[in-house]
């Protein structure tokens, strides 16, 4: 399955993120300049709700990634930066969305906007972001952008309709959940790495590989979010631990838990996920179930794999300082094990 990352190579998961932090300091400024104007209307609830998220902490690692990749393939431009600020508002629409499909209180330790302003006016000011987008992506003048993009929202909101109808569904297969989160993670950070190689007008062999790159990140991301919505800590993770079994969301540690499980195990998954019908006490029960038949261990495991994968798809890439961040985020992806 590729190169293994392990734990070693990732144990400060901050100081892994400094090199692409470092190379696109500049132009992040710049981004968060058109993130401040793009997010303006005359509708006062829309820059209101819109800088409620886009100001609750998030690292902005797609856009950073957009911009690491149009370093590494030489780009010579500006279109970058307004394909970077896209991605961004790309990114924060899915999230509006996603904690009204999934009913979420808290996101990164403060209320959901869908708790502060309403299910509608979420849904509505994230169409409106995404609005904004692609007309950002339309301005930089790239037909093959566009389309990477375009094809990249009509994923994620598959990927979005496919969680939906595995919600409290036990029997969801791995392979099921795999293609879950490929569409409504992994696509974006694909088209945000494969646009830089497509700004530079790069050869397809190029635009591949960072697209891989991309995908093969985003499936170890979301790996390692949904294990430590099991053993993380909460005030790190700005979440409360477990959200995704009060949630009922299928994810890899609950898929792996209940096929490893016993007969009274599963009869346990299905009245705490399938019937909704939790106690006091089940969410304890779960981790101690995920833990004895090692869902945990093995999803990280399955992270790192991915991670190697990724590590793979930019061999064909000379070396360089680019090079080398996009490498160390991967570590600092799967460094959040710790």
């Amino acid at each position: 399955m590729g190169r293994v990352i392990p734990l070693e190579d990732a144990r400060d998961s901050s100081q892994s993120l400094k090199p692409l932090l470092d190379i696109v300091a500049e132009d992040m400024e710049a981004i968060n300049r058109i993130i401040l104007d793009k997010a303006v209307s005359d509708v006062e609830m829309i820059p209101e709700l819109a800088h409620h998220l886009i100001d609750s902490g998030g690292k902005r690692l797609r856009p950073m990634l957009a911009l690491a990749a149009a370093k590494l393939c030489k780009y010579q431009g500006n279109g970058h930066i307004r394909t970077a600020s896209a991605v961004e508002f790309m990114h924060t629409a899915t999230l509006l969305h996603d904690d009204v499909v999934d009913e979420s209180g808290t996101r990164r330790g403060k209320k959901t906007a869908r708790m502060i302003w309403g299910n509608q006016a979420s849904v509505l000011v994230g169409d409106f972001l995404l609005g904004q987008a692609f007309k950002m992506f339309v301005d930089v003048g790239s037909m093959t952008v566009l389309r990477i993009m375009s094809n990249a929202a009509a994923t994620i909101a598959e990927g979005e309709v496919m969680q939906l109808a595995a919600a409290k569904n036990t029997a969801t297969t791995e392979d099921a959940y795999l293609e879950i989160i490929n569409a409504k993670t992994a696509a974006l950070f694909a088209s945000a790495a494969e646009s830089g190689a497509a700004l530079a007008q790069r050869p397809a062999e190029e635009q591949a590989a960072l697209r891989s790159y991309g995908k093969n990140l985003g499936l170890a991301f979301q790996l390692v979010d949904d294990a430590l919505d099991y053993s993380g800590d909460s005030q790190r993770l700005g979440k409360s631990i477990g959200d995704d079994f009060r949630e009922g969301k299928i994810t890899l540690p609950l898929i792996l838990s209940f096929r490893r499980g016993t007969e009274d195990e599963r009869q346990f998954w299905n009245r705490t996920i399938a019937e909704g019908d939790i106690q006091d006490g089940d969410l304890e029960r779960a981790i101690a179930l995920m833990k004895r038949h090692k869902a945990i261990e093995a999803t990280f495991e399955r992270a790192r794999s991915y991670g190697g994968i990724a590590h793979d798809a930019l061999a064909i890439f000379p070396a360089s300082r680019e090079k080398d961040a996009l490498q160390q985020v991967i570590a600092f992806c799967i460094g959040r094990t710790n």
